[in-house]
This record gives C-alpha cells, structure tokens and sequence, in this order.
C-alpha cells in the first residue's frame, strides 16, 4: 500500500481518539500520521524488513494502549497512537504486493518480514500493489473521517495526501519504465551506490 494510505489510516486512529478525548490536542492525531508513515522511512535500506515489525511493534502498542487508556494525557495518548500506527502499518502491508517493483506481475513472494519468526510473509494481494485503483479506493475512504472531523491545516493536509494519492497512481507503471530506461544508461560506477533490489529488478 502507498505510504499515504498507511499515514492516514493512522489519523483514523487519532481521529477516533480525539473524538473521545479532545482536550488532549492534534500531537497525538500528529503522532498516529507519523507511525504510519515510520516503518516506510526503510524504503532505500531493507525495505520491509528494517523498520517493519509487524509483532514487535504490535508487542510494544499493547502496553502503550493500556497506560494511555488509564491515564489519557497528550503524551502517552501520541507515544500509544504511534506505536499502534506503525504496527498497523507493519501488519497490513501483508495485504499488499510482494517486494518487487512490477508487483502487478506476481513475482515475489515476500511481503513484509517477521523478526520474531525470523521469515517473511507471503503477500496476500487483496491489494495488488501499491498504487493501484483499489489502494487509491482504501486512501480515499482513509480520508473521509478526518476530513468530516477537522478543518484548517488539517483537513488541509488530508486532502493533500490524497491529491498526491491520486498523483501517485496515475505515475506508478510510467515510473517504472522511465526508471527502467535510466538505469539502463546509467555507468555501472553510479549503478553500484544504488540499492541491490532496484538493480535486480531493472538489469
């Protein structure tokens, strides 16, 4: 899935708990935006697998929530969201496409890794890849919580994410080809700083 559609899955969350708790601000609503967008900052390096934890991340929120739950206060309501937006990000790119950068063709059988069983997951694909018609759908349906809760900067900012959702999915094949067409001519000097799996993918 886009890296939008997991950042505002993760304002849900923190639309839903500023409806419950108003009083602790936007910074926890903020916090939730950030967790799902987190694991994602691998995209250059392990991809997936370095910041991607779909148990240990899910081990940490659980704990969070419930101090959160007891003592509700803009800190410990931003470090719970947080944390439970990156481990909702962690699991739910199960859903998606394997690693590769033609995930429309099917060829890759790893998902997102699994640190505490020391394997990766197998893609599911009830969302093709990342970018398709139906992660625009998930983003667009994402945004309308927030969207009906918030105005200003915050209603801003969705909208945002979704325009560049929007973008994202109309340039996603083309960039592959453009990209491919680079790297061709590209001097093997400048290919070796690249990351592995994108040589692997287009050479």
């Amino acid at each position: 899935m886009m890296a939008t559609t997991h950042a505002l899955a993760g304002v849900v969350l923190g639309t839903a708990v500023w409806a419950l708790v108003p009083e602790a601000g936007m910074l926890p609503v903020l916090a939730a935006a950030l967790g799902g967008l987190f694991p994602d900052f691998d995209l250059y390096a392990g991809h997936r697998k370095t910041l991607h934890f779909p148990v240990y991340f899910s081990a940490l929120a659980a704990p969070a929530v419930a101090v959160a739950a007891l003592n509700p206060t803009t800190t410990t309501l931003a470090v719970a969201l947080f944390l439970a937006a990156a481990a909702l990000h962690s699991a739910s790119d199960v859903l998606g496409g394997g690693l590769e950068l033609k995930p429309w063709l099917g060829t890759s059988e790893r998902a997102v890794y699994d640190h505490w069983n020391g394997r990766w997951l197998a893609p599911k694909r009830l969302i093709r890849y990342d970018g398709a018609p139906e992660d625009l759908a998930l983003t667009l349906a994402f945004a309308v919580p927030p969207v009906l809760v918030f105005d200003g900067l915050a209603e801003t900012l969705v909208i945002a994410a979704v325009a560049v959702s929007g973008v994202y999915v109309l340039l996603r094949k083309p960039m592959v080809a453009i990209a491919e067409t680079a790297v061709d001519a590209m001097p093997d000097h400048v290919v070796d700083y690249m990351p592995e799996r994108f040589v692997r993918d287009f050479r």
